[in-house]
Formats: C-alpha cells, structure tokens, sequence
C-alpha cells in the first residue's frame, strides 16, 4: 500500500489514546522483519533510520531509505519511515528527497536556549517542505556518543512547564520526554515515573513519544501508552533477538558459511520480537 506518514499514524493513535510501535531498522533483514511483524498483528509501524545507522551505511542515507520505501509500499499494513535522531543539518535536508515524511531533530545534548533555538530552525525548514518533527527535552541518555545516564538522576526528567514553554516556542509535532527509560538497555529493567507522565500528558498539546523503550518490561510499556505515550520507539530490542538467535545458530552449527542460514533465523526473532511488541501495545 502507498507510503503513509508518521504524523498521520501518531495523530491517529493519540485520538484513540493508543500508541504506535516505532522501530529503528539497520539492515535490510531489520526492515523486512518489523513489517512481517507488523502484517502478522494486522498493525501499523513506523521504520526508523538513525543518524548512527546512517554513519554504518558508509554515511549513506539513499540505499538503506530506497530499500525502506520499497518494502514499505509492499506492505499490507500502513508503513511510515521516519528519520531519527538527526544532529547533522545536512542529513537533515536530505529527508524529503529520501522518501521520509517525518524527522527526530535531536538538540537535546545543546543547553536549553541551543536546544530551543537549533530545533525552532529545524522546524521552520521542515515545516516548509511538509516534514512532520519530533524533538527531546530531558536527559535520555545513551545515544548519539551521550554516556549511559541515570535515568533517576536529579535533572534528568523532562520538567512539564518548560516542556510546555519549549513546544509553544519550537512548533514541534511531538515531544520525546525523558520519565525513567535510557537509550540502549539491554535488560528490561526500568521503571517509568508515571506521575510525571501523567502531569506531562495533561500539560503538552502535542503528541508524546517514549524513547529507550527496549529496557521496559510488558507492564511498563502498557501502563506509559495508558498515561499518554503515543509513539513508542523500540531498536535494541530487535538487536538483542537478531544476535541472540544467530549465536545460537552458529553454535549448533560451526561448519556454517552461508549467511543466508544465520540471517534467516537472525530476522524470523526480530520479526518474533516486533510481533510481541505490538501485541503488548495493544493489550490494554
């Protein structure tokens, strides 16, 4: 089906107090493994290429995006491709062309009044070619060379006035806020500070995305789309299935040479893992 966009899914969600799942993909085995997921839960998603996946692609942004859209518009769900966490202006203006209809402009690491000023900027240019954008505010941590940061740190959660300040003054579409989850975990150990989400979702008028989501446990994950999280973004989650499954893979068979066997069993947990995702998303 044609391309959609992350802004109409994440409109759609928030309207009926749901969320979508959002996943980070690097290889061709990433993309056909969240739509197979997402076809097999009858559910839409949103493909996500970050600017580290970017860098790992030789900087290239064209070959992993073409190959996005193509699958994308094979789909037999709704597929959106949104591009994540960019710092760099150049990648940035490379999104339209590319085939995205959405961006992450990631200033969160700037001090507050950089923050503001680096995204209202970004705003204003995609605006003008009808990109839907997505910014931070708080302290997420572990992406983008940022340190592991703890997450319950004083000063590491998104405060709800100056969120409230930084969406009037930026004119983003969403707001991806910091409430207790950390880029990057590989267990599924952290906890949400809900109350704050929910001061956070009665304050902002914009759409609120969930970062970090990998080291949430299923009930964690519920209870955030409960409190207002409309767009959940998941990546090392798919990571930590693809490995786990072709380790096993090659220690049951040493003498194998043709990754077609290893990358095979790699994407069937990935797409495993994005099915289980949306299953918990949308269990409530």
């Amino acid at each position: 089906m044609p391309l959609t966009t992350t802004g109409e899914l994440v409109g759609r969600a928030a309207t009926a107090g749901a969320a979508v799942a959002s996943f980070n993909v690097i290889t061709l085995e990433h993309i056909e493994a969240v739509i197979a997921g997402a076809e097999s839960m009858n559910a839409p998603v949103v493909l996500q290429v970050s600017e580290n996946a970017v860098k790992f692609r030789y900087g290239r942004l064209l070959p992993l995006a073409r190959a996005a859209v193509a699958a994308a518009e094979r789909a037999a769900v709704p597929v959106a491709l949104h591009l994540d966490h960019v710092q760099s202006d150049s990648l940035l203006r490379q999104a339209p062309d590319a085939g995205f209809g959405s961006v992450m402009y990631d200033a969160a690491r700037l001090p507050y009044a950089e923050n503001l000023a680096a995204t209202r900027a970004a705003v204003d240019w995609a605006h003008a070619r009808g990109l839907w954008i997505e910014a931070e505010l708080g302290e997420i941590g572990g992406k983008g060379g940022r340190p592991p940061l703890d997450a319950h740190a004083p000063g590491a959660r998104t405060d709800p006035d100056q969120a409230r300040a930084f969406v009037a003054a930026s004119g983003v579409d969403a707001l991806a806020v910091a409430v207790g989850t950390t880029h990057a975990m590989t267990t599924r150990t952290a906890a949400l500070d809900h109350a704050l989400l929910t001061r956070l979702s009665a304050t902002l008028d914009v759409p609120l995305v969930l970062h970090g989501s990998s080291g949430l446990p299923d009930a964690e994950l519920t209870a955030a789309v409960g409190s207002g999280i409309a767009k959940v973004n998941i990546g090392t989650a798919l990571n930590i299935a693809m490995t786990g499954a072709i380790r096993d893979f090659l220690a049951a068979r040493p003498e194998a040479v043709d990754s077609r066997g290893y990358l095979t069993v790699g994407r069937e947990a990935m797409t495993r893992a994005v099915a289980d995702i949306i299953g918990t998303l949308t269990a409530r």
